[in-house]
């Protein structure tokens, strides 16, 4: 007890500079409000206001609102971000890498609901259910069976007026040429895109898009699941960021960034490799302010990447102002830039996984339940968040979804409270399971951790595991031997640690449950249990939307009742950004990590900058 408690007191010291003060409140990722159906549909009104000035704020009455508290929109200035790497790809056929930039000018079939109130729905996680979600290319769409998607063309929508698509409407056909081109399917294409066949399975689950008419498309799919075919579909990226056919037709391809042509907010201006990406205003564009439906989007006049691989050159453009916004910042960095910077705003964002140990659970001793509840109840979580991260994230474990993703999983306030007790910090039943379960004490085990994780949390926990007389020794390996050593040749026949855990996932279910399946890429702990295999398929025969939330559910039971897993605790991350960014709210795809913006989305045609309060601080 005595190691602990110096070693608890050390890291008081250490993560005192390193972690942001305590923030009051709580993001919630998703709120479901669907119920099971098996139409879904979204309807957009077609707006004929003619462009208003570009010049002066259009809003000056209040709305009656929620958002009249983000004040009134402005037109004008440029909004700057920055990218962690290089553009090596411009066209969605080369698959779903580097669209943090393409879909300024790229749009895609659904986006968010930008009048939803944040406070119930923010977009911040990866996975947004059906219910939150609207068309941009798209009027409205239906299933007129579980296998059968027919999507309804939103009038209006015009290509960007340059040559060859020089203005055109936007019709159908684009649509089904784009998923022909992709999947191999049509419109002289006969095989799939090689990037996407290498990526994504559901590439070979769509049997035909056709376009009945201009207006309407019907998609056709060998497998028969609402949730699924909307899962892959609504979640955004390049497999609907519609690609304009002339283009195509005339190039051969849209890998020369010359040739970006869309219906989007911005058109390409110029690009210098390994330095920036500059576009313009799209004058043309055809689309309107959700909330303000007399405002003519995009509010922006140009849009600038600077393509900044550096973290530490990122946040020195941030400080200086030369940047509005980065995302996924560490603690450490938040608080320091809350000391030298206090005019910049921040958010708080739940991290995707929580941090774990993850044992190889085909190998003694640590195939025996007892031995996995013994090293989680040697943890004391509570303490972990109290001292080393300062209160500033929540005490509980979690189960295999995400305790934030509401409507989705078994969250940790749903438990029995006999469950609870099995991941309370209780080391006098901890040395008993051991005890139970045939252990000599001490037991002598290691771990492979990955230099990328948190290697001084797995400290704190080796110091946890000697009060219990387990001696663990910590091996470190850089990323690309650990993945190698751990997870390709399954040579680690103890414990290991990676950056991102095993728990706490807030993306697609779909994408949930195949973490734990049998010969999975992310079974390095080598499971082989049939209710965890039999997920996938269990949910590809549910019927209904409420069917995959009783299989996700029942699933995150079994994780958090069998301990597969040792859990630690669910990290924050933070969104800077400078106060004359208005509109923001770290929603999902404004930016996404070192790398930079992932995805713009529909979002970058809706911030503004407010030129009074940019100026107020010398820029």
């Amino acid at each position: 007890m005595k190691k602990r408690t110096t070693w608890l007191a050390l890291t008081c010291l250490i993560v005192a500079s390193l972690v942001l003060a305590s923030c009051t409140t709580k993001t919630t990722l998703s709120t479901t409000k669907t119920t099971a159906t098996t139409t879904i549909t979204t309807t957009t009104t077609t707006k004929t206001t003619t462009a208003v000035s570009t010049t002066t704020p259009t809003t000056t009455a209040a709305t009656g609102n929620w958002w009249d508290s983000l004040g009134t929109p402005e037109y004008g200035g440029t909004l700057t971000l920055q990218i962690g790497q290089d553009i090596t790809a411009w066209d969605p056929y080369q698959g779903e890498f580097f669209n943090m930039v393409w879909t300024a000018w790229l749009e895609q079939l659904y986006s968010n609901d930008w009048t939803m109130d944040p406070k119930v729905q923010p977009y911040q996680g990866s996975f947004v259910d059906a219910s939150f979600v609207r068309g941009q290319l798209l009027s409205t769409w239906e299933f007129t069976d579980p296998s059968t998607l027919v999507m309804h063309v939103r009038p209006g929508v015009t290509w960007q007026n340059l040559p060859p698509a020089n203005g055109r409407a936007f019709n159908a056909h684009d649509i089904a040429f784009h998923f022909n081109r992709m999947l191999g399917l049509g419109d002289g294409f006969t095989t799939p895109s090689q990037m996407w066949l290498g990526e994504e399975k559901w590439v070979t689950q769509v049997t035909s898009v056709t376009a009945t008419n201009d207006t309407e498309v019907v998609m056709k799919w060998n497998v028969a699941s609402i949730e699924y075919i909307s899962e892959i579909l609504l979640t955004p990226g390049a497999a609907t960021s519609i690609e304009n056919p002339e283009a195509v037709k005339q190039w051969g391809d849209v890998t020369d960034w010359h040739h970006a042509i869309g219906t989007g907010p911005f058109i390409m201006n110029d690009y210098i490799s390994g330095t920036s990406v500059t576009m313009d205003k799209n004058p043309n564009y055809w689309e309107y302010d959700e909330r303000y439906p007399q405002n003519r989007l995009p509010y922006i006049n140009k849009l600038v990447y600077l393509i900044m691989p550096d973290p530490s050159t990122a946040l020195a453009a941030l400080r200086s102002g030369k940047i509005d916004v980065l995302d996924n910042v560490s603690t450490s960095d938040t608080q320091s830039i809350k000391k030298t910077n206090p005019e910049i705003l921040q958010i708080t964002i739940p991290g995707g996984n929580v941090f774990t140990v993850d044992p190889r659970y085909d190998l003694a001793p640590f195939k025996d339940i007892k031995v996995r509840m013994a090293l989680q109840q040697a943890i004391n979580l509570p303490e972990l968040a109290s001292t080393y991260y300062q209160g500033t994230v929540s005490p509980n474990p979690s189960t295999m979804t995400s305790n934030y993703l509401t409507g989705w999983g078994w969250p940790y306030d749903q438990w029995p409270q006999s469950l609870k007790d099995e991941y309370a910090f209780n080391q006098a039943n901890a040395k008993k399971l051991l005890a139970d379960a045939g252990v000599t004490l001490p037991l002598h085990t290691s771990c492979v951790v990955s230099s990328d994780a948190d290697v001084t949390l797995l400290q704190a926990v080796k110091a946890y595991f000697a009060d219990i007389n387990v001696d663990m020794a910590i091996t470190q390996m850089d990323p690309v031997s650990w993945n190698n050593y751990v997870i390709t040749n399954h040579q680690n026949t103890a414990l290991c640690m990676r950056a991102n855990g095993s728990l706490g996932f807030n993306y697609a279910p779909y994408f949930q449950f195949g973490h734990y399946a049998k010969g999975a890429a992310s079974d390095y702990m080598l499971m082989d249990e049939p209710v965890l295999n039999n997920l996938l398929p269990d949910a590809m025969n549910a019927a209904t939307t409420d069917g995959w939330k009783t299989i996700l559910k029942n699933a995150n039971m079994w994780v958090a009742q069998n301990h597969p897993v040792i859990s630690l605790l669910q990290t924050n991350s933070f969104s800077v950004y400078q106060p004359w960014l208005k509109g923001f709210n770290a929603q999902y795809g404004a930016s996404w990590g070192w790398g930079g913006p992932e995805l713009l989305f529909f979002y970058d045609a809706r911030f503004w900058i407010d030129s009074k309060v940019k100026s107020s601080y010398g820029h």
